[in-house]
């Protein structure tokens, strides 16, 4: 079938519409037509050369919409059904997934480095040659072939553009508060990045119970965005990590128990890393480039019993986590619509990516039907 995507013709390039080829979905595969993509951080990571990823690409990875059709073999989902999409389609098998770490499946990250599906090759291409996927999913597009496992069936009422940031902001930030750091009530907490995930990441430790939860940003726009996401105080980067650190154990009382830290930036994570308290945790969310070194003042971790606590995709499981998320959207208790500041078509990827990088947006939502 004929699809119009936004592709990556080459790290550094504007993202160009274009008409592709998809296939039909293989063996444990399903065709998508996607109603709705976020617009995540890491998605510019793949542009801007931060995290390259194999080009041409369709780019986006936070999508959901409805099935279309399905492979062989599929069993976990129907024609019709409403599904959020995951870019960690776990296989089960491997150690990680023996040991329930299905987030850090060693099968599915070699996969999707290679721009591929599960079996290393793509659905994708133009003109007969092949265009790439990104983490299996590819959202900027009209539809998408995916791997069964990364389809959760959610339920119809849930409108497409919620469900899709589950597939990636709102569970990275959601899980690293509850899987990951484990907040207790009254337990402190400081989000170093009030993006999408940081954002998610307040709304989830507001509704976990935490005596404080202080925002950290650079934007004294985003700071005042956050305080409707559950921040109780704000603070605005200090000029070094010493003092935001410093700030921010003033704010809390003499430190925090977790300090998240959404942004990827080394400074930001040695903020985060000093503003906790005796046996308190940095939770590193952000992804920053390859060749970052994150310097510690190693003495504290031993006297203090601080600890640094790497967290991907939340540590979650998607078919429990995603579901679990948005029943309590429904229920009130976990408001995720609050994060969608622009919605705009795909036409427009373009302006997505600008307001994102002028700190404009919270989070942006292509609509894709």
């Amino acid at each position: 079938m004929k699809i119009r995507a936004a592709v990556l013709e080459r790290t550094g390039a504007p993202l160009t519409l274009t008409e592709l080829d998809l296939a039909a979905p293989g063996p444990g595969e399903v065709l998508v037509r996607l109603h709705a993509s976020g617009v995540c951080h890491s998605d510019l990571n793949a542009i801007d050369g931060t995290s390259e990823t194999r080009c041409p690409a369709v780019l986006g990875h936070e999508g959901a919409g409805v099935v279309e059709a399905v492979g062989a073999d599929v069993t976990r989902v129907d024609v019709g059904d409403h599904v959020a999409l995951s870019w960690a389609p776990s296989c089960g098998a491997c150690p990680e997934c023996l040991r329930e770490l299905p987030h850090l499946c060693s099968t599915a990250w070699p996969a999707m480095g290679a721009g591929g599906l599960l079996d290393g090759t793509t659905r994708l291409s133009r003109s007969g040659q092949p265009v790439y996927h990104y983490s299996f999913i590819s959202s900027f597009a009209e539809a998408a072939v995916v791997p069964e496992r990364s389809c959760i069936r959610i339920p119809p009422d849930v409108s497409f553009d919620v469900a899709a940031l589950v597939g990636c902001a709102v569970t990275t930030g959601v899980g690293a508060v509850w899987r990951t750091a484990g907040v207790r009530p009254g337990d402190r907490v400081a989000v170093f990045g009030c993006g999408g995930v940081g954002l998610s990441a307040m709304l989830a430790a507001a509704a976990a119970g935490a005596a404080c939860v202080i925002a950290v940003d650079v934007s004294a726009e985003k700071l005042t965005a956050a305080r409707t996401c559950g921040a109780s105080d704000g603070v605005f980067w200090a000029g070094t990590p010493e003092a935001t650190a410093d700030a921010v154990r003033e704010a809390s009382g003499g430190g925090v128990d977790y300090a998240i830290e959404a942004t990827g930036r080394t400074e930001a994570m040695l903020a985060a890393f000093l503003s906790t308290r005796t046996r308190g945790a940095a939770v590193l969310i952000g992804i920053p480039r390859a060749d970052a070194v994150l310097p510690l003042p190693a003495l504290s971790i031993p006297r203090m019993e601080r600890r640094v606590l790497g967290s991907l995709y939340g540590s979650s499981r998607p078919e429990r986590d995603f579901l679990l998320i948005l029943d309590l959207y429904r229920n009130g208790l976990l408001p995720i619509d609050r994060l969608v500041s622009h919605h705009l078509p795909l036409d427009e990827v373009a302006d997505a990516f600008a307001l994102m990088r002028s700190g404009e947006a919270m989070r942006v939502v292509l609509e894709l039907a």
